[in-house]
């Protein structure tokens, strides 16, 4: 098998590369940015991808970007991403497209080299490995997420709430009465449990958990 390594901490790349090569996988590229990663794979044409999330310059999510991207240049290039730890919107981003050959493992588990070795083998074979504490992570929204409460309807007359239409602009939009639009919009106050108070703005409030930022 071979890999193209991508991480910015130069003593867990060098680890990683080793780990690798005792388990018989060749390491045929080892860069520390993102940019660096998309030229080595274009380069190598590895039979499988290992990444950090946050490498440079920013540190913030250029490395599941960049994996990203080589999942639309390369369909079915199997893709390892190391993190931290949880970062659930990351996850889901990796996890929107297809879920063959690919992995999101945090960078404790690589401490276990069994299980480690294990999850890069099966990534390979177009498995997939996620790490227990993402799994239980996005378990646990998908089922206490209001929204998910929500009917297609209800939804839609969310989704443009969130863009700001009235509720005479939501019924244009949808073909339907103001008054099934009020309706829409009580049910979905209460589904996202959002009571009438002096205090609060419903429909603001709702959007942000539209938004996912409350």
């Amino acid at each position: 098998m071979r890999v193209v390594l991508a991480e910015d901490s130069v003593l867990l790349r060098e680890g990683l590369v080793w780990v690798l090569g005792a388990a018989g996988i060749k390491v045929v590229a080892s860069v520390a940015d993102a940019d660096g990663l998309l030229r080595a794979v274009d380069e190598h044409r590895p039979d499988l991808v290992i990444t950090d999330v946050r490498m440079p310059p920013g540190h913030s999510d250029e490395g599941l970007r960049a994996a990203l991207v080589l999942r639309r240049q390369y369909p079915g290039l199997p893709i390892v991403v190391l993190s931290q730890y949880v970062e659930e919107r990351y996850a889901t981003q990796l996890l929107s497209t297809e879920t063959s050959g690919i992995g999101y493992l945090l960078k404790d588990r690589v401490a276990d080299v069994t299980d480690f070795i294990a999850a890069v083998r099966r990534v390979a074979e177009g498995g997939t490995a996620l790490d227990p504490e993402v799994v239980a992570q996005l378990l646990i929204r998908r089922h206490s997420d209001p929204l998910d409460r929500l009917t297609r309807r209800e939804y839609e007359v969310l989704a443009l709430i969130a863009e700001g239409r009235s509720n005479l602009g939501i019924a244009e939009a949808l073909s339907i009465s103001e008054s099934a639009v009020g309706k829409h919009i009580n049910n979905i106050f209460a589904k996202l449990g959002l009571p009438n108070t002096e205090s609060d703005h419903r429909r603001v409030l709702a959007v942000l958990r539209f938004l996912k930022i409350s």
